[in-house]
Order: structure tokens, then sequence, then C-alpha cells
């Protein structure tokens, strides 16, 4: 269902100072060159307009600025201390059992080894066995292919962060 009229988060994010509007556009993503995009494009008459943006601006990123985009993604298991949306989206791991885990940082490691960066997956509603089960899926899985794996993971995230952002209340 597509919304008609602006939610409260987003009228407040139009009006932003930039200084601001960038702040918290690197909460939900930490590319300056997907920040730039969707901070020059303001305002926004509805999220589903901001979504379209980010979908698009996602698309284009580089090989490097998936990377950087990435630098600010902990890895599954261990969310970053302090950061509330870190822990929220990884809460599928927060009952797993210390064999799980130890799998997970195994899996972790060995990912990192293969492709460079961080095992990047949207976290949110999935289970910890669900997150070690695509982990074992995609480590076999070629660069080229798992960077795109990356980067609809990476805007699947975005979506829902962005989300946050607009609905929320003063």
């Amino acid at each position: 269902m597509t919304s008609t009229s602006t939610p409260p988060g987003l009228a407040r994010f139009n009006v932003l100072e930039e200084p601001a509007a960038l702040a918290a556009l690197h909460e939900a993503c930490a590319s300056t060159a997907w920040a730039g995009r969707l901070l020059a494009a303001r305002p926004y008459a509805t999220a589903d307009e901001l979504y379209a943006a980010s979908d698009s601006a996602t698309a284009d990123l580089t090989a490097a600025d998936l990377q950087e985009a990435m630098s600010g993604h902990p890895p599954i298991g261990r969310p970053k201390p302090g950061d509330p949306a870190s822990a929220r989206e990884q809460r599928g791991m927060a009952g797993a059992s210390e064999e799980l885990k130890a799998q997970m940082l195994e899996l972790n490691l060995a990912y990192q080894d293969r492709f460079g960066h961080v095992f990047l997956i949207c976290a949110t509603g999935r289970t910890g066995e669900q997150m070690r089960d695509a982990l074992k899926e995609r480590i076999g899985n070629a660069p080229e292919q798992e960077r795109e794996i990356v980067r609809t993971e990476l805007g699947r995230i975005n979506r829902i962060r962005l989300a946050r952002l607009v609905e929320e209340d003063a």
C-alpha cells in the first residue's frame, strides 16, 4: 500500500539542516555516496519517494562505495556495543546457543577471509540458525555474485532503517 501523506519523521527530515540530515542518513548507511544522493534529492513528498531514491542510490554504488557501506555493519552475532539499531536488527542471535555463536564466529571469519568484508544480511526477523544457514550457503559464491547479493541485502537494511527514520515521532 502506497502512502500519500508525508509521515512526521519525513517532514522533519526534509527540513533538517544539511549536517543533521547527513548524520541521520549515515545512521542508516555508512556510504557517503548513498547519503549524498539522498540528501541532494530532498524534499521527498512521500516515504515511497525516499525509498525509491535509496534503491536507486544503492544500485549505483561502486565496489568502493559498497565497501564503505559495509564498514558500518558489525559481524552477525557481535552487534556494536551501545548501538540499539545493531542490537535490534540482530535480535535473532540474542538467545543463540554457545555452539551457534561459535559456528557464526568461525563462519564470519572464513567469509571475511574469502571476500574481504563482513557477511552482510538483512538480519531483521531472521533466527540465528537462518543467518548461519545463509552464511554457509553464500560462502561458496563467486565474488561478483556475492557483491550483488550484498547490494540487495544492503538495500533491504537501508529501507528498514529509513522507515524507522520517517515514521518516528518527535
